[in-house]
């Protein structure tokens, strides 16, 4: 999107209503603000109308009782002013959080609706960007923004009302000098819409490379790229340096100007001031010129904060439209089915299946094979033969393009997903874990899993030693990504993780690539077990499972080319089949 697309949809009417909607369930918050916001303008213009009084009647009359009590309504006046505008800062504040509380809520969970196709094309630090700091440039909207604009307003109007009836002339003499800060606080407004959508960028910009590097550090030091990276991050850093200071740049016109005018004005009055009172002028008199210093400050005070305010509510807008864009993005796996069944048998079924990551480049090309309940399935083949994908497709990741995918001669688009994915139980190659306890790790905080549950499983299939092993056992605190284990060590959290969800369907995706002899024989003989009696589809690595498998897939160039056991493929003498279980047997013979 460029910058002047979002520029035009940065005051989008319609934009700014959809913003405003998420209010509607804090009518009561919202109405303390505006009610406490129209008090807190009235309690202002009343200090100035107290100083005319005080400087033309009590003085004049040198009533000690007069002047006491003129003073006395001046400090109530004072406090009712303090406690409105209390009464607003806090419940604007409170009307922005709680509406980008829900938000923020709206966005993560439309985020975890996506399809993996858009994670794919999308940067994890743009969308940070989005859930945290763009959502508090939304919550200025209501803080910093629109309220404090429409109070300003109010303020305004009220000290311009209070002085045409003081002193019209004085008045006009005023009112003269408005349209030079107008002037300027539209050209300023305009100048710094741009600057901050710049600002908005280099921060999304800053905020993915630094992601991306500390995720992928160990890849910067093993390839000696630090030196490359931090001059990349230097170009990047001085660009967000610049849009920063660009919008500092306007500052340093503006704010000189206003005040210049805001002095200009003080002289006129004083100047006009003076010479109707010399003149004896009808309304003119020291009191009238005191409060006019008041007025003025009521009048020039918000209007320059009002051009601040504005690129406030601005930037909110524009953060406004970026989230969303996401909210609006059509990247959903389509889940309207209506099957939620507590138990499957496992037979699985691929028939004629097709299916690319993008639309020019396909993946699979019609491939068909079934899985009977309770039998073990291996697919062998080279890397990028699509064996992933299969897994991907089965678990609904992704949409396939034509074909058809059953369980139980049920189409998977006629199961609800939530129900789909809970009968399958994957371990990926590279194991994901959260920086929690290991039982939280494995359970993923279900409620129908406790401690009990874990531990039982961890006997069960021989990892309970390990884990125990370790400081504060089911307890131990991983860190982020699993830091503080082993690849291992991780693989075979992974793996009783699958064990304790009780899958019917088990998917074992390369789990024992990257692993030692050790955790390996752990992991074997772990699979013999909760293989047993369940679907299993292997990729595999190793020459053990693909024996004990009761069949083979061989996939090269997205298509099954051979189909059979491990005996029969080498039997036959295929060359696919050959192929690989000789580099199957290769490795085995390494290792």
């Amino acid at each position: 999107m460029s910058k002047e697309e979002e520029i035009g949809k940065a005051f989008d009417v319609k934009l700014f209503q959809r913003v405003f909607g998420f209010a509607k369930y804090y009518g009561g918050i919202f109405w303390t603000v505006v009610l406490s916001g129209i008090f807190s303008a009235a309690f202002a213009v009343f200090t100035p109308i107290i100083v005319q009084y005080i400087i033309n009647k009590a003085l004049d009359a040198k009533n000690h009782g007069q002047l006491l009590t003129a003073i006395l309504v001046m400090g109530g006046v004072l406090l009712g002013q303090v406690v409105f505008q209390l009464l607003f800062n806090y419940f604007a504040n409170l009307l922005g959080e709680s509406v980008i509380k829900d938000l923020r809520t709206r966005l993560f969970e439309k985020m975890m609706s996506f399809k993996m196709t858009y994670f794919d094309k999308s940067s994890i630090g743009l969308l940070v960007t989005r859930t945290v700091a763009d959502m508090q440039r939304i919550g200025e909207i209501f803080s910093q923004g629109f309220f404090v604009i429409v109070a300003d307003v109010l303020k305004m109007l009220a000290a311009a009302v209070v002085m045409i009836y003081m002193n019209w002339r004085l008045a006009l003499i005023v009112f003269a000098i408005l349209p030079v800060i107008l002037v300027a606080t539209r050209l300023f407004q305009r100048a710094m819409k741009v600057a901050f959508i710049d600002v908005r960028a280099q921060v999304a910009n800053l905020n993915s490379f630094v992601q991306e590097r500390i995720a992928g550090m160990k890849i910067v030091q093993l390839f000696h790229r630090e030196r490359i990276e931090k001059e990349k991050f230097r170009s990047i850093n001085k660009k967000h340096r610049d849009a920063w200071l660009k919008t500092v740049w306007y500052n340093s016109i503006f704010f000189p100007v206003a005040e210049i005018s805001n002095s200009i004005g003080i002289g006129l009055v004083v100047y006009f001031g003076v010479i109707q009172q010399i003149e004896s002028v009808r309304d003119t008199n020291i009191g009238t010129i005191m409060a006019f210093f008041f007025l003025m400050e009521l009048l020039f005070r918000p209007l320059r904060q009002i051009a601040d305010k504005f690129n406030t509510l601005q930037m909110g807008m524009v953060a406004a439209n970026r989230v969303f864009k996401i909210l609006d993005t059509d990247s959903h796996i389509n889940d309207s089915g209506t099957l939620e069944l507590p138990h499957i048998k496992g037979d699985i079924a691929f028939s004629d299946v097709r299916f690319g990551y993008s639309k020019d480049e396909e993946v699979l090309h019609g491939i068909s094979f079934e899985a009977k309940a309770g039998e073990t399935i291996a697919i062998v083949g080279a890397t990028g033969a699509g064996k992933s994908t299969i897994i991907n497709l089965l678990n609904r990741f992704y949409e396939i393009d034509s074909g058809t995918i059953s369980i139980d001669g049920i189409d998977i688009k006629d199961f609800k997903l939530a129900s789909l994915r809970s009968h399958i139980a994957v371990v990926l190659q590279d194991v994901f874990l959260f920086a929690d306890t290991i039982a939280n790790n494995i359970s993923l905080r279900a409620d129908t899993i406790g401690l009990s549950d874990i531990e039982n499983a961890a006997k069960q299939i021989g990892v309970h030693e390990f884990v125990s092993s370790l400081p504060g056992g089911y307890e131990y605190n991983v860190k982020e990504r699993g830091t503080m284990l082993s690849s291992g060590q991780r693989q075979l959290i992974a793996f009783l993780r699958a064990y304790v969800s009780n899958p019917e369907i088990l998917v074992l995706d390369e789990a024992t690539s990257s692993v030692d002899t050790y955790t390996e024989q752990l992991i074997q003989e772990a699979t013999d077990k909760i293989t047993k009696g369940r679907t299993s589809i292997i990729i595999a690595h190793r020459l053990a499972t693909v024996k004990k498998a009761d069949r083979i897939l061989v996939k090269d160039a997205g298509q099954i080319v051979e189909m059979g056991t491990h005996q029969a493929l080498l039997k036959n003498g295929g060359f696919n089949g050959a192929l690989n279980l000789a580099q199957f047997l290769q490795e085995e013979q390494v290792a």
